[in-house]
């Protein structure tokens, strides 16, 4: 068995696509999936599954059931426990003295970016804010607010060509202890 971590992008957000919990939950123990636990109303599940499948295959799993349970798509974005943990431990933002912790993100994507549209971006300055692409990673330090920043799911998105998610590195840390 080896433990999941998901990451719903957008339910729940002022009244759209809602899903309860316990019903997203269930939609996971109905998959199959065991030692299913929610976290928050954002939709992000911890999961355990045996499965051969990769995680974009978890995912696509996910994102069908709940078409076919609600009748509206949600972006799914999940990762092993080990690739979570790697997430933690390589961000550059925690080596940085001045960083504020409270004001750290990740921003999930569900695939590698084309080092072209990386490239593309990567030298863009929205001061204060600031991130860094590491692999399937973004990390983002928006010492303002995070409700602000034009660095948002939408830009990398559009940007980076790949499905994206963010959550704060509260979360992020806790969904690992989870776990």
């Amino acid at each position: 068995m080896t433990t999941y971590i998901s990451i719903l992008r957008g339910i729940n957000v002022s009244g759209q696509r809602k899903i309860l919990m316990a019903d997203l939950k269930a939609i996971y123990e109905n998959l199959g999936f065991s030692n299913v636990t929610t976290y928050i109303q954002s939709g992000n599940v911890v999961f355990c599954s045996g499965a051969s499948l990769t995680t974009s295959g978890f995912a696509d799993v996910i994102e069908q059931q709940i078409i076919s349970q609600y009748g509206f798509e949600v972006p799914v974005i999940v990762r092993t426990i080990r690739e979570m943990v790697r997430t933690i431990s390589r961000n550059p933002f925690l080596q940085m003295p001045e960083i504020d912790h409270e004001k750290l993100h990740v921003t999930f994507l569900a695939g590698l970016p084309l080092k072209s549209n990386v490239d593309k971006i990567i030298s863009l300055d929205f001061s204060p804010d600031r991130f860094i692409i590491i692999e399937n990673d973004v990390f983002l330090y928006c010492p303002v607010s995070y409700g602000n920043t034009k660095l948002s799911n939408k830009f990398f998105e559009s940007k980076l060509k790949v499905t994206a998610t963010t959550r704060n590195w509260a979360t992020v840390k806790k969904l690992v202890e989870m776990g």
